[in-house]
């Protein structure tokens, strides 16, 4: 029963991966990296915006991925 729970909160945390990888922005700064375009006020608040919001979320979800994967290899 519990392998059984385990397993659909890993396939939703794969979904909601997913989704958050894909709602991500492009990283291609281009040339705008080379002239100081990454030091604009979106760079410095970037923690702020949707963009690293969406970076936490992922990085959490990432390791929830992990373990899961690991829990579910024990059991």
């Amino acid at each position: 029963m519990l392998k059984v729970i385990v397993s659909v909160i890993f396939v939703l945390i794969c979904l909601a991966l997913i989704v958050i990888i894909l709602l991500q922005e492009g990283k291609s700064a281009g040339l705008g990296s080379i002239s100081g375009m990454a030091d604009s006020y979106w760079g410095k608040n970037k923690g702020r915006s949707m963009e690293g919001t969406l970076e936490k979320f992922t990085k959490a979800a990432a390791v929830l991925f992990m373990v899961l994967a690991v829990v579910l290899n024990i059991l």
